[in-house]
């Protein structure tokens, strides 16, 4: 089953983020995106033509988000946006972070 396939799963405070081998294994699944210096956010820009369509395409992120449980931190402006994910109870990256990046993609 494929990261898109997925869905993501309510996590609990004090869930363990994923170790960084497992991390980086799961990045080779959603292309394009990375993992902050830090290790602790899954990070992308998106680039368009102009600021109403990259509200359109923040708008179909907070959709997804909504049907997930899982909320994107989100950058906007004219002609970008900036899309960070960090499962925020494991104080680091989760598979639900990867699977919300795989879903994104799909919008693309």
């Amino acid at each position: 089953m494929t990261l898109s396939q997925k869905e993501c799963v309510e996590c609990k405070e004090g869930t363990k983020p994923l170790p960084p081998e497992k991390a980086q294994a799961l990045l080779k699944e959603i292309p394009g995106w990375g993992i902050a210096p830090d290790g602790k956010w899954l990070v992308k820009a998106y680039k368009f033509k102009n600021f109403a369509q990259a509200l359109a395409f923040t708008n179909k992120v907070g959709d997804i988000a909504e049907e997930q449980g899982h909320h994107p931190d989100l950058g906007l402006g004219w002609g970008y946006v900036n899309i960070r994910l960090q499962t925020h109870a494991a104080g680091g990256l989760h598979e639900n972070d990867f699977i919300l990046a795989a879903k994104i993609e799909k919008i693309q």
